[in-house]
């Protein structure tokens, strides 16, 4: 699905709601040309949005997705150079897409408005693949630190990942 223009800031818009709701701050304010992804910039958690200079407003449900697998004592004093610089970076990185592939389930949305064709090195159809066939290594890592699962839940009929237990880490 290719979104316009319209569109796009509709679903970026339920996106801002669902990451205030589940406990990771968004504002509006001017970012500058600092910030590693247009329009956006990490400080303390927060994610700070600037509408004016977004390139893929998609890109906003990846950027929560690294902040809220990171454990709650690093997220308060996460930024985008602290992101870099992490230790587990990697292993981070790859829940990040995993993260963000279940909210955009989450939330009905279609996919493709995290991973378009300009990100992920070219990689966003096999990602959206291996997500949708529960074969994605992220997926995997979630559930080792209790954000999914990968049984069925015992009392629902509810299924595994995509389905989070819990949006933020512990």
């Amino acid at each position: 699905m290719k979104y316009n223009r319209h569109e796009e800031m509709v679903t970026f818009e339920r996106c801002i709601t669902f990451l205030n709701d589940i406990g990771i701050q968004t504002f509006y304010r001017s970012v500058g040309q600092d910030s590693f992804l247009p329009g956006f910039l990490i400080e303390n958690g927060t994610i700070f949005i600037d509408k004016n200079m977004l390139q893929y407003p998609g890109d906003l449900l990846h950027e929560a997705g690294h902040i809220a697998v990171v454990p709650s004592a690093d997220r308060l004093h996460l930024t985008e150079k602290a992101i870099i610089k992490r230790k587990d970076r990697e292993a981070e990185e790859v829940m990040a897409i995993a993260w963000s592939y279940a909210a955009c389930m989450h939330l009905m949305i279609d996919p493709v408005f995290v991973f378009h064709e300009d990100g992920y090195r070219g990689g966003s159809n096999a990602i959206m693949n291996s997500c949708s066939k529960n074969e994605y290594i992220g997926m995997f890592m979630l559930q080792s630190i209790g954000m999914s699962t990968a049984e069925k839940q015992i009392k629902s009929d509810e299924t595994a990942y995509p389905r989070m237990i819990k949006w933020l880490r512990g």
